[in-house]
């Protein structure tokens, strides 16, 4: 019998590539690591493949694929009804980037209440004052003894980002949950208890504006919850909050957040997604905003993190090929 064909549509560095040096398959790789393959590329070497692993901006349809692998935790630049009908199965890379995505989420909310996009043009000079560039502290301190940390989505990176929150001094959670899902008040009485804090609560939106010192964006980019933070949440916020927005830039609508940062409904904000992206030029409101740092999707962006995404890609392509299982396969409903 013949080998099956494979694409691997990005060169993944010297300690991952090496997992393709196999007999029992025949893989077609793309040679660059920075520079992407190309749909033409892509789509002529596509033909007779069994399997595809794939980026967040690839999109691909071949007659024989029976395995799709995106190194990524996203999947919504997959098209699942395509999938489910042909019975194609996916692998995605989950899990390994939760610390990662926590980490930058803590650094925004602090780059967002310090003022660091607003002081970084300032020299070199301007006239000091007594509280020239002061924002709101995010630790707990003796003007704001409590702080609440709010979550629009609370899975495994909300509650990573939760737990870094506990040595700044916060003490209570907000955050929300699918309406379609059960309340949990058993698993968040545990989880307060683990982590030390007061409390653990679901909420409704607008309570959880009204509440937070932090809201950090980390739900699924769904279309049911595009603009979830709209006009209307903004203008709840407490006016020395921050908004960070480390999930899916379809979340938060990008003009309504503009106009909220220009006439001071809330503090700040910090995003490493923006709707639209990588389509982001220095016109764009959100850039044009000093009180909002922007970051060019770099959530997952650790030597640590990206090595254990390209791994896990790959296992999971070779793995679902051979029709072994995958480490981290979507359950996709039929």
């Amino acid at each position: 019998m013949s080998r099956p064909k494979v694409v691997v549509a990005r060169n993944l560095g010297p300690d991952v590539m090496p997992l393709f040096n196999r007999s029992d398959l025949d893989v077609v790789a793309w040679h660059s690591e920075t520079e992407a393959c190309g749909r033409k590329w892509l789509l002529e070497n596509i033909v007779g493949a069994s399997g595809v692993l794939v980026m967040l901006a690839d999109k691909v349809a071949g007659p024989k694929l029976r395995i799709v692998s995106t190194m990524s935790v996203g999947y919504e630049h997959v098209d699942l009804q395509q999938l489910t009908d042909r019975g194609v199965r996916l692998g995605y890379t989950p899990d390994v980037l939760t610390d990662a995505v926590a980490d930058l989420s803590i650094m925004l909310a602090l780059m967002a209440g310090r003022n660091s996009r607003e002081t970084m043009s300032v020299w070199p000079s301007y006239p000091w004052s007594p509280f020239a560039f002061c924002g709101p502290q995010l630790s707990a301190n003796w003007l704001h003894p409590t702080r609440t940390a709010g979550f629009i989505g609370f899975g495994r990176i909300a509650q990573a980002t939760l737990a870094r929150l506990v040595p700044f001094g916060f003490t209570h959670c907000l955050y929300t949950g699918n309406p379609a899902s059960a309340p949990t008040p058993e698993r968040d009485a545990t989880l307060a208890r683990t982590l030390g804090v007061e409390s653990v609560r679901r909420v409704a939106l607008a309570e959880l504006a009204r509440e937070s010192d932090v809201v950090f964006v980390l739900a699924p980019g769904a279309p049911s919850l595009r603009h979830v933070v709209d006009a209307a949440f903004l203008r709840g916020m407490k006016k020395t909050a921050v908004l960070v927005n480390t999930a899916r830039g379809t979340l938060v609508d990008s003009d309504a957040l503009a106009l909220a940062l220009r006439e001071g409904w809330l503090w700040g904000a910090g995003i490493d997604v923006v709707e639209g992206e990588p389509h982001v030029g220095a016109d764009h409101p959100l850039v044009k905003e000093p009180r909002c740092v922007v970051l060019p999707h770099i959530g997952s962006a650790t030597t640590e993190t990206r090595l254990g995404m390209a791994t896990m890609a790959a296992k999971n392509l070779i793995s679902g090929v051979l029709g072994d299982t995958m480490p981290a396969e979507l359950s996709i409903t039929r």
